[in-house]
């Protein structure tokens, strides 16, 4: 089996994109590796706390590795720590990462060029996939997530806190994409057939913060009797 590391945001994608992987006979996922802000300890762009964060690698039954970056990084400082990781993961044998990326060819040749200074390289099992189909799949298939940060200028921050189903993909606008590939918006999986089981999270405070609209979870200690997040 081919040792990889997956680059989890905690999101649908890197969820599909992991559920790809665990499936898949040939590959061993060594580890998560998931970008943290350290003064917000809070996933990097998600801004979601790192105790949920934690949660799910636990409930996966896999590592955590956090690539930790000060507010407002420079591409310099975050690319710094990537690179120290991979090399430290390549000693082990990893030659791969798998990301959950769709369709942004300028996000997958910037990640490629990365990895390629290592002699390294990507994997993107989701790549190119009918986006309205990968959004149908992963709620047909079980897994729940909500929209933890929303971009108000493609989105309206009402938007902010919703579960990511049906109804969800019927009242997005023309032009946004079902995935939020553009940015659109991001998400945090809570139950997923990947998980042992779900994490009971209730939704807190939205506020606005460096352009962008975050929904605060925080996790509660039991599930509301229709099986849905606070």
């Amino acid at each position: 089996m081919e040792p990889v590391l997956m680059c989890w945001s905690g999101g649908k994608d890197s969820a599909l994109a992991l559920a790809e992987a665990l499936a898949d006979p040939a590959l061993r996922v060594e580890a998560l590796l998931t970008t943290v802000t350290e003064q917000y300890e809070r996933i990097s762009m998600h801004g979601v706390r790192r105790e949920l964060l934690t949660e799910q690698a636990e409930i996966l039954g896999l590592p955590l590795e956090e690539v930790r970056i000060p507010v407002r990084a420079s591409n310099e400082i975050y690319e710094a720590n990537m690179r120290r990781l991979l090399i430290r993961y390549q000693a082990r044998g990893v030659q791969r990462v798998i990301f959950g990326d769709l369709f942004l060819q300028d996000i997958r040749a910037y990640r490629e060029r990365q990895l390629a200074t290592l002699g390294m390289r990507g994997l993107f099992p989701l790549w190119l996939k009918n986006t309205r189909a990968l959004a149908q799949e992963f709620i047909a298939r079980g897994f729940r997530a909500i929209l933890v940060c929303i971009d108000p200028k493609q989105l309206d921050p009402s938007f902010c806190g919703r579960e990511f189903d049906e109804q969800l993909l019927r009242d997005l606008p023309p032009g946004a994409d079902p995935c939020g590939e553009n940015g659109e918006f991001h998400t945090f999986v809570y139950e997923a057939p990947i998980f042992r089981r779900p994490i009971p999270v209730a939704r807190g405070e939205i506020v606005c913060r460096d352009g962008f609209w975050f929904c605060d979870l925080t996790r509660c200690h039991g599930i509301p009797p229709d099986g849905s997040p606070a």
